[in-house]
């Protein structure tokens, strides 16, 4: 009997081994938050402790990204040849140890050679942990369970602001970094809890362990050892996989997917990084300056469960254009002389639409390529779009090393996210996998 892995998948009961693999890549996915955010809320600390300038600063924060992309690109398509679950597991011991030893320099290039090597963790884990939770959970939920996960990740920078606010003038800066050594204890748990993909099982012939993930994935299913179980987004190309990204008519599509990401984490990024000292600028203590952040990450929580929802119901295309351009006018508005209550109201409504609408591009990702090129395509794209969130921190860095007005600074990144919106519309949903497969189901 030959039995279609992804039909099982796309038509499963919601089981323990779907909310297992979410769960634990939820966990991953808040240290994953908790570490890029612990730069942001550092940074004035940095600044005047090493007494360095906002433009060293801004290369400092920008090493880590650097190193994310160098990450994306390359972990995330070997994670398509060792397998998912290795490559989630060396990502997470990456970033956790070497932003763990960032506690310890008291040199700007010392943490900057550091942030370059967690950088390749943080950056290299992502498209893992996507693929993993798309390759088990089922169509119909897909975008709402991969999102649910996403909200863990401005989840991770909650509890970056508060230590902070708690903790920072009392332990400095440092106890930030400290705290990345505690999700070396998830290792294990990662390496017994999330399954091998099935593309790479059937890659080896693997036949048995496709077996037990099928009956995992669906108990009512009869399967015995003459059950042949296939893959049938497992390609037989035998081209790179990076070549395959523009075949198939994916070409322009997956142009915009890396400038959609570009703009987008060129926005994230910036906002991370420079948020509080920008609000700073603008006249609000350091505490409220925290606070602004604090909002842009409960935002970010409320708006990744909110989105995946109506991503499901109305289309993942149609909500991102909608939430980048609420969200660029929010970014606008941050710039306005407002009463600080409303502005708290726009931070919070700037973290529902543009962070979450970086999840949900992932997410788009995710579900756009074939099985077998899930982690090169996820990687490639986060990748590219890395370079945009390496130029952030620097080019705004030196907008303010400059003295330009902090309004500036905002503009441009409202700029940016409506371009997002934009290079969002020309993808071509008839070629993506979630099309294909329910064509050939």
């Amino acid at each position: 009997m030959k039995i279609d892995l992804q039909t099982v998948v796309d038509n499963a009961p919601v089981k323990s081994l779907q909310i297992r693999v979410a769960l634990i890549c939820a966990l991953v996915m808040m240290v994953d938050g908790y570490d890029l955010t612990i730069i942001g809320v550092a940074l004035p600390s940095i600044i005047s402790g090493m007494k360095v300038d906002a433009s060293v600063a801004g290369v400092v924060a920008s090493c880590a990204l650097i190193g994310m992309m160098l990450g994306a690109m390359g972990l995330g398509a070997l994670a398509d040849k060792i397998g998912r679950v290795r490559s989630i597991a060396l990502c997470v011991f990456i970033f956790s140890f070497f932003t763990g030893i960032g506690g310890f320099v008291d040199s700007p290039w010392q943490l900057a050679a550091l942030r370059f090597v967690a950088g390749l963790g943080l950056g290299g884990v992502l498209p893992s942990i996507l693929a993993a939770v798309s390759e088990v959970t089922p169509k119909r939920i897909r975008s709402r369970f991969t999102m649910l996960m996403f909200a863990a990740y401005p989840t991770g920078g909650i509890i970056a602001t508060v230590i902070g606010k708690h903790y920072l003038e009392v332990h400095g800066w440092q106890i930030l970094f400290f705290v990345a050594f505690v999700p070396l204890i998830l290792i294990p748990l990662i390496l017994k809890g999330i399954p091998e993909s099935a593309a790479v099982l059937q890659k080896l012939g693997d036949h048995a362990a496709l077996r037990k993930l099928a009956t995992s994935l669906d108990p009512s299913l009869k399967i015995d050892e003459s059950s042949v179980i296939q893959n049938h987004t497992v390609s037989h190309h035998s081209g790179a996989p990076i070549t395959r990204l523009f075949q198939e008519d994916r070409a322009i599509s997956t142009c915009m997917l890396w400038l959609s990401l570009f703009m987008g984490l060129f926005t994230l990024y910036a906002l991370h990084s420079w948020l509080t000292k920008l609000m700073g600028m603008a006249g609000h203590t350091p505490g409220t300056a925290l606070t602004f952040l604090l909002m842009l990450n409960i935002g970010a929580v409320v708006g990744s469960c909110l989105s995946g929802w109506l991503a499901d119901k109305y289309g993942i295309q149609r909500v991102l254009f909608v939430s980048l351009i609420i969200g660029g006018c929010c970014i606008a508005v941050l710039a306005q002389p407002l009463p600080q209550t409303v502005l708290f109201g726009v931070a919070f409504m700037l973290g529902i639409t543009v962070p979450a609408a970086q999840g949900l591009c992932f997410t788009y990702s995710s579900q756009f390529y074939p099985s077998d090129i899930r982690s090169t395509g996820i990687g490639m794209a986060s990748g590219v779009g890395r370079i945009g969130g390496i130029l952030a921190p620097m080019i705004i860095g030196v907008f303010i090393s400059l003295n330009l007005p902090f309004e500036q600074n905002f503009y441009l990144l409202a700029s940016a996210a409506i371009l997002q919106a934009i290079a969002i519309t020309f993808i071509n949903n008839r070629v993506a996998d979630f099309n294909v497969s329910r064509v050939q189901s």
